[in-house]
Parts: structure tokens; sequence; C-alpha cells
């Protein structure tokens, strides 16, 4: 199993000197399809382009590269490299993910049960300290410790589209037919 902590040290200096904020560092698809995931997106914008995935992907590939020359190689199996941007139903995974995205739905699954449970939706209502808030659809508010997390993403909902419009839909209707 590749150690996630380490890769994301090796990765997050490239996302950064290409001016990325690194959402998520990810292995999954067992021995049958081993994938790294790496999830990045412009601070300013929350969004990624192609040009950045293909630019991030291209960077991660050669540091990973330059490693396995070394016989440092992190991942001593093969595996498949994705990079993308987190997407509209993003996870949520820094502290100040919480905060940025008050006011939406989202899921928490927790690594050990509070009070009998595991699971909580509702909606974002900040942090305090280390303490995440949410609000489930009873009206009830919940205190969740950060470090309590173990997975948590935002939910489909039109509130939710509606502040993630993309920057640019130039093009986004056209097709481009080439011949091949």
């Amino acid at each position: 199993m590749a150690d996630i902590a380490g890769l994301t040290a090796l990765i997050e200096p490239e996302a950064n000197a290409l001016g990325l904020a690194l959402v998520r560092v990810k292995m999954f698809g067992g021995q049958s399809d081993p994938t790294l995931q790496v999830m990045a997106e412009r601070p300013d914008t929350r969004q990624l382009t192609i040009e950045d995935c293909a630019d991030l992907s291209r960077r991660i590939s050669e540091r990973l590269d330059e490693l396995e020359a070394a016989g440092r190689d992190p991942i001593d199996h093969a595996y498949r490299l994705e990079v993308s941007s987190p997407g509209i139903d993003r996870p949520l995974t820094r502290l100040a993910d919480f905060a940025d995205w008050q006011g939406h739905e989202a899921r928490i699954t927790l690594a050990e049960k509070i009070d009998g449970r595991k699971q909580y939706k509702g909606d974002l209502a900040g942090i305090d300290g280390g303490v995440i808030t949410i609000i489930d659809a009873q009206g009830t508010t919940h205190s969740i410790a950060f470090d309590r997390v173990e997975d948590a993403k935002l939910l489909m909902t039109d509130r939710l589209i509606a502040a993630t419009q993309p920057l640019s839909t130039e093009g986004a209707d056209k097709i481009i037919e080439e011949e091949v």
C-alpha cells in the first residue's frame, strides 16, 4: 500500500509551483486497477482547466520517474495517474473547506460513531477552531471534531450548482468534427 502522506508531500510542491492548491491525494482500485488520484484547484476560482490538469500530471509523472530512476519509487507497482478538479460535489478534505462551503449541504462520515451515529447529512454551518458545525434536516445542530472525520463531501443541490458556475462556457455548444 502506498504511503499517502509521503505522496502528498511529494505532490504538493508540484501543485504549488503551478499556483494550484492540492485538495486530495488518494489511492484506490485495489490490485486490479490501482489508481493514484490527485485533485487540485486554483485557489482563486476553485476550478481547474484541462491545461492545468495536463501540466500537473506531467510534473507529477516527471517527479515520480526521477524517484524511480534513483531507486526510491514511492509506489512499487504499476498504477494509473488521474489528475482532476474536485468537481462540483467535491470532497471536503481540509478544515477550511467546511468554512468555505458554509450554507451548502454535505455528508460527513466519521471514523468512529458519536452517540451511535457514524454519518451526518445537512447544511454546513461553519467551523470554530477544529470543530465543524452541521445542521440536519430536522434543524438539529451537530458539532463534530475535524479529526474524527473519515470522509466528507458536498451534495449536489440547485444551490450548489448556482454557486459553482464555470468561469466560461464559451464553445460548450459547438461540435468540432475532425477527420482522422
